[in-house]
């Protein structure tokens, strides 16, 4: 008998707190937002790496609708993000005694362009960089790519949403 209480208890929390709605992103509320369209970041960087735009795109896209209440929208979202990745490089930072790297820097830096339609004079235009020092013997994965990603979504939303738009 305990256990069917038990179970009937966590069911009931669990029912309850799924269904409150989650309005917040980082620290404020969508406001009068309710869809968001996220465009693909095509690479206009020199070095092209396959899928770099399609893993950023999705890594922001997966931000919004993780993170807020916003739902994801092909065209005309009231809130509208497009922009571009602009620079991708790799560059040797130190080199060992016989001339070959040991170190490499990945930069990446991406051009964000926000139109907020409920809210004109929250729109925006601003770049992000980020860059990583990994080791020369190993491959470009590993965490090294999913680490600026994150990097990058995260200054988006601490730096614009709570200092250039605010607390929406």
């Amino acid at each position: 008998m305990k256990k069917i209480q038990y179970v009937a208890l966590f069911s009931i929390c669990t029912f309850l707190f799924l269904g409150c709605k989650y309005y917040s992103f980082s620290g404020g509320s969508t406001g009068s937002a309710k869809t968001i369209q996220v465009d693909f970041f095509p690479n206009q960087a020199q070095l092209i790496e396959p899928t770099l735009s399609q893993e950023f795109t999705l890594e922001l896209q997966d931000l919004f609708t993780r993170q807020t209440n916003l739902t994801l929208v092909a065209s005309n979202g009231d809130l509208y993000f497009s922009g571009e990745i602009t620079s991708y490089r790799i560059a040797p930072m130190s080199a060992t005694s016989n001339q070959t790297s040991a170190q490499n820097r990945l930069t990446i830096t991406v051009n964000v362009r926000y139109i907020n339609t409920t809210e004109e004079d929250k729109d925006f235009e601003q770049s992000f960089s980020f860059y990583s020092d990994y080791p020369a013997n190993s491959q470009l994965t590993g965490g090294v790519l999913e680490s600026a990603f994150k990097e990058i979504t995260e200054r988006i939303t601490q730096d614009i949403f709570n200092a250039s738009v605010g607390k929406w």
